[in-house]
This record gives C-alpha cells, sequence and structure tokens, in this order.
C-alpha cells in the first residue's frame, strides 16, 4: 500500500512549511549580551532619572559620590572609572558601570587626550534632589 498523491503534496506542504519557519524564526532571534549585574542592596526607588553626559577630549571628572546607585552604560568614547576600594578600569563603548551609593568616585575621567566621551547614567532615585555630591580633594590629589 503505498501513499496518494494528496498525501504526498500535505506531506511536502508540511515539511517546506516547517523549513520556512524554522529559517525564519532562526533569522529573528534576540540576542542578549550580560552587560552588568550589581547588587545595589535592599532600596526602594520612588524615580529614575536619565542623564546623557559628554566630556570633552582629555577631561576629568571630579572626585564624588552619589545619595544614590547609578547605573550606565559608555555610549561612545572610553572612561577610566574608578570606585574608591576598588581598582581602576577602563569602560569602551557598550560597556556599562556601576556606581554604589554614598561611595566615593575616585576616577571617571576620559580616557582619551584625542575624543570625546558619552555615557548614559540612570540614577535610582528615592526622593533624592541632588544627583552628585562634590567632595573636597584627598591629599595628593
Amino acid at each position: 500500500m503505498g501513499i496518494s498523491k494528496g498525501s504526498m503534496k500535505r506531506y511536502l506542504s508540511l515539511i517546506i512549511f516547517i523549513t520556512l519557519f524554522m529559517k525564519a524564526n532562526a533569522q529573528n532571534q534576540i540576542h542578549r549580551n550580560n552587560l552588568l549585574n550589581a547588587n545595589v542592596g535592599m532600596r526602594t526607588f520612588s524615580s529614575i532619572k536619565v542623564v546623557e553626559i559628554e566630556f570633552e577630549a582629555g577631561q576629568k571628572g571630579i572626585y564624588h559620590k552619589h545619595p544614590c546607585p547609578v547605573v550606565g552604560y559608555i555610549v561612545s568614547g572610553s572612561c577610566l572609572v574608578q570606585v574608591e576600594g576598588e581598582s581602576p578600569k577602563v569602560l569602551k563603548a557598550g560597556d556599562a558601570f556601576f556606581e554604589p551609593a554614598e561611595t566615593p568616585i575616585a576616577h571617571f575621567d576620559n580616557y582619551s587626550n584625542k575624543e570625546p566621551m558619552k555615557f548614559i547614567a540612570y540614577y535610582l532615585l528615592n526622593g533624592e534632589k541632588e544627583l552628585i555630591e562634590i567632595l573636597p580633594p584627598k591629599n595628593g590629589n
């Protein structure tokens, strides 16, 4: 007993449909890259302020801290980041950063003397009004 022509056509149509469906899905896959996993501790957030910040070539950040956790990423250029007590890191476009609340930031500097640097900062607020507190320079800085 053989397969009828009608059954064979339906079978082939089904195989073609499945093949095309799988190909379309493979082309539309979403790729996720983990950029940052930061522990902000137990904290309630009432709002998030998003700020785009640009540094000129060679521009240095000031010694500072934030009343809230700050997360962000480098849009363009490169940045020297150092949270006090940690090793300095050089971040490039696409890299993410985390600045803990109430922790001095020793460096947040444009790492290039030739190119500007742009980053996006997300301030995780809970009623805080000021986003940054300038700290007096440490001895030797």
